[in-house]
Parts: structure tokens; sequence; C-alpha cells
């Protein structure tokens, strides 16, 4: 992935607000432990939920049941955001992605996303590979999805800024 165009807006940001770098804005999706993703089902209403996801190779990777809502949505919209952040209002950065998700079935490709679930999570987070699925212990499958960000957005907290990152257009 080449480095975005990395901009503060100033109608949302405090005089003299500094853009969150791309460098920390990534650090932030490589350590975040929890995300939300916003999916749309096919009447056009959002359906958005919290999630676990990992950042790899320039992409965030998230993984969810065949009959999971989410999954049913990207059947027929691949257009998503993935969120993550803190509740607080002063203090923090909160991250916003903008993307398409698009499925991964490449076995070599499952095999190093199972092992950085397996890392991020200290082991709590297993996953076997079949069917172009992760697998679990129990017997379910997990289809997989990465998304290549178009755009990402950085609210820093405090001293307010809005940064917008973009990749392309979007």
């Amino acid at each position: 992935m080449t480095s975005p165009h990395t901009e503060v807006d100033s109608r949302y940001s405090d005089p003299g607000a500094m853009a969150t770098d791309w460098a920390s804005t990534r650090q932030r999706l490589e350590s975040a432990e929890l995300f939300w993703i916003c999916t749309v089902r096919a009447d056009g209403r959002p359906h958005v939920t919290p999630l676990v996801a990992v950042w790899l190779d320039d992409a965030l990777y998230f993984c969810t049941g065949e009959e999971e809502q989410k999954r049913v949505n990207l059947g027929g919209n691949e257009h998503v955001i993935l969120m993550t952040g803190c509740n607080s209002w002063d203090e923090g950065v909160d991250v916003v992605v903008e993307g398409d998700a698009v499925r991964v079935t490449d076995d070599a490709m499952l095999r190093r996303l199972a092992g950085a679930w397996t890392a991020k999570w200290d082991g709590r987070w297993q996953f076997g590979i079949g069917n172009g699925c992760f697998s679990h212990e129990g017997g379910g499958e997990a289809q997989v999805y990465g998304v290549t960000p178009a755009k990402v957005m950085a609210f820093a907290k405090g001293s307010f800024s809005h940064t917008r990152h973009r990749f392309r257009a979007g």
C-alpha cells in the first residue's frame, strides 16, 4: 500500500490542530481489540455489530459465520465501515475505515491470518483451515473477509482534530 494523502479537515478540528499521522493511525488499527462493522441490508437499512479483526498486509480482516447478518449483507453489498476507538469524549483517537469487503479463500493466506489471530489474542482465537474458511474446534466454519482501506478517518479527542487518510477515490 502506498502512503495515503493525509489532511486535517479544519471545519471539524480545533484551530491549529495537527493531523494524526498515518503511522499512529495504523498502529491503532493493529492494536485495537474491538471493532464495530457496519454493513447494509438488502432493503438499505444499516446493520452494525462488534467483532474482532486483525491488520495484516495493509488491510483489516474479519470473519463471520455464513448465517450471520453481516455475511448475508455482504452477499448483496460489499461496502463496509469498520470502526474502533474509545468511549471517552476528551481523550484518545477514534478510527473509521471505509472500503469493500473481499472474501479470502486462499489456504496459504488463511493460514497466515489464523496465525495473526492466534498471535494477537495470545492463543485465545485458534482457527483451522478448510473449505476456503476458518474452522472452529466445535466444527463450525467462518468466512474470512479483507478490507483494503479506500479512506481512513482519525478523530483525535481532547485537542480535537479530524484527519482524513485517502488511498484512492472514495
